[in-house]
């Protein structure tokens, strides 16, 4: 094949997998903003299949895009940012799966709450908080991957922080309340669960990040271990 053709092959490819990943990121997005809006009411039943549905979608997409780029892969040889680009991607569809994953289970355990009888907790607005700063962290990445522009994740460890404070705050206020009696202790710990996904979600915007940044720059930037 002529390199001409060649490489308007490659650039075509590589098109079509931006909108691929454009679409896999809206969806997983889309479930943490529904996953985060069901913690303060009850979801109904087509509510709640509803982030299922988007759960298996996000799923298939991911299958999809995974064959995509290794089918870029051995048809076109890709070098340097271009094969960067592809194996950045097979790597976010692998964080995007798990955000939908953790949006899955927030609904669950939302439903297991309210199945027990129990309101909504007066401090579900921590938890509600949290979700919108994982799905800024998380609108953030995507956008840097989009664009190929780093700057915007190179700080995003400061937004995880933040979700970090609040992970903590809720697990020792929960604890407490479950020790006081003020609060039953399956119900507790279900928003401990809720909690723990939150921050799972907000590691892998961070996670994102750090793939990004190697994307446009060909680094891997220093990964902070978490205790």
């Amino acid at each position: 094949m002529p390199e001409q053709v060649e490489r308007k092959a490659l650039s075509e490819g590589l098109a079509h997998l931006n909108e691929s990943m454009r679409t896999l990121a809206e969806r997983s997005e889309l479930a943490i903003r529904k996953a985060t809006g069901y913690l303060e009411r009850t979801p109904t039943p087509g509510e709640a299949e509803e982030v299922f549905t988007i759960d298996r979608d996000i799923y298939d997409l991911r299958n999809e895009i995974m064959k995509e780029c290794v089918d870029l892969i051995a048809l076109h040889a890709p070098v340097a940012r271009d094969l960067r680009t592809i194996t950045t991607s097979m790597e976010i569809t692998t964080d995007l799966d798990r955000i939908g994953r953790y949006s899955k289970d927030i609904v669950e355990a939302a439903q297991r709450i309210s199945a027990g009888g129990n309101a909504a907790h007066p401090r579900v607005e921590m938890l509600v908080r949290m979700g919108g700063l994982t799905i800024g962290m998380v609108d953030t990445a995507i956008q840097a991957f989009l664009n190929r522009d780093a700057a915007p994740v190179l700080n995003i460890n400061e937004a995880d922080n933040a979700v970090d404070d609040l992970h903590d705050r809720v697990f020792t206020d929960m604890v407490d309340q479950m020790a006081g009696r003020s609060i039953a202790p399956d119900v507790g710990a279900e928003y401990i669960l809720i909690n723990r996904y939150f921050e799972r979600i907000s590691d892998h915007a961070v996670s994102i990040g750090y793939h990004v940044t190697y994307m446009v720059t060909g680094r891997r930037p220093s990964r902070a271990h978490k205790s």
